[in-house]
């Protein structure tokens, strides 16, 4: 499912416009990073939590040649799904 799918079913289910679910989408998105950015947690109850969860550098290789690589330290992206969420899905994929 793509950002414009989404944006589809939510202006079919609420009625609003697809201009105007989009503006929407692209509001929550853009919270989301910019909290992310500050290093704050976002929790949207019964869908899960972001963070952000800092790495250290580390040496790995490269899995096509095999030559040894550093990975400097960063800072990653989080997504923690909540629990209604896993339940959900585990319900939907093995009832089938």
């Amino acid at each position: 499912m793509t950002k414009q799918d989404i944006i589809n079913q939510v202006s079919n289910a609420t009625g609003l416009t697809k201009v105007e679910t989009e503006t929407v989408m692209n509001g929550i998105m853009t919270s989301i990073i910019e909290s992310l950015a500050k290093n704050e947690r976002v929790e949207l109850r019964g869908f899960g939590t972001f963070g952000v969860k800092h790495r250290k550098p580390k040496k790995a290789r490269n899995p096509g040649t095999g030559e040894p690589i550093f990975l400097p330290e960063r800072n990653a992206p989080t997504f923690k799904p909540a629990k209604y969420m896993r339940e959900r899905v585990n319900e939907s994929l093995t009832s089938n």
